[in-house]
């Protein structure tokens, strides 16, 4: 295990990377036999950070549920970082490009919840019970660690390498749709890039969200209503520069853009 000293210098780095659109060094290749439960240590030194600065928690991604993120990351397990309130555009927004480095973006599904979700148990059902309704999303991604090579360690510190997210279209009942089956066509600047369905994430787009809580009771946290929490993607990432607009239809559940400035 790190020590908090060393924690709190990682957590240093990264926020001085995320300031100047920089990368640090892989940690894995400067801390041997350093741990998931010491990546999840600097991630809530980060969190606890935004929250003293006056950043709003609204919610959680989880990353790497589907086999297609893990083959295009190397990584086979999930990880979950946080989502603040400032990291939320709405449908059709312009965003700027800049503030982010080695920007991708992901098709996903946002499970908005009605009630609080706690583990150690949850399970499908306990989510859509807990489940106000579900909408189209779109993740941006952000790296702040070199890219090559990255373990599962150097994620999670990167807080799930998440940078901001994008949500619109028409929300549904979870009981009234079976979410497995909700498909997406990811386009930049118009072409097909990217398409896919959400059974990818786990079987059932709901499995992640109960993995989260599951995971959050282990580091004494959980899920509270109103939360955001963005499932997991089930299209590769796809790479996006200034100026490219990115267009995602989910067909009944309708389509999201934003365009980067």
């Amino acid at each position: 295990m790190l020590d908090n000293n060393t924690i709190i210098q990682i957590a240093d780095d990264l926020a001085e990377a995320e300031k100047n659109r920089t990368m640090i060094p892989l940690l894995t290749a400067r801390y041997d036999g350093m741990t998931v439960e010491d990546s999840y240590a600097i991630q809530a030194e980060w969190r606890r950070r935004g929250v003293a600065a006056g950043r709003r928690l609204v919610g959680r991604k989880i990353g790497l549920t589907s086999k297609v993120m893990q083959d295009a990351t190397g990584i086979t397990e999930p990880d979950y970082g946080a989502i603040f309130a400032d990291m939320v555009f709405d449908n059709g927004s312009e965003i700027e490009h800049g503030r982010f480095s080695n920007v991708r973006i992901e098709t996903e599904l946002a499970f908005v919840l009605s009630r609080d979700l706690t583990g150690p148990d949850a399970t499908v059902f306990d989510v859509l019970r807990a489940t106000e309704y579900v909408v189209p999303a779109l993740e941006i991604l952000s790296s702040r660690i070199e890219m090559e090579g990255r373990t599962i360690v150097d994620t999670i510190s990167d807080n799930a390498a998440m940078g901001a997210m994008v949500y619109g279209g028409n929300p549904v009942d979870p009981h009234q749709v079976d979410l497995r089956w909700v498909s997406a066509l990811l386009y930049k600047n118009e072409i097909i890039h990217e398409t896919g369905v959400a059974a990818a994430i786990l079987n059932h787009p709901a499995t992640g969200v109960a993995w989260l809580a599951n995971k959050l009771h282990a580091h004494g946290d959980s899920l509270s209503q109103g939360d955001i929490i963005l499932a997991g993607s089930f299209t590769r990432p796809m790479w996006v520069d200034k100026g490219d607009t990115v267009t995602a239809d989910f067909k009944e559940l309708g389509t999201i853009t934003c365009r980067f400035t």
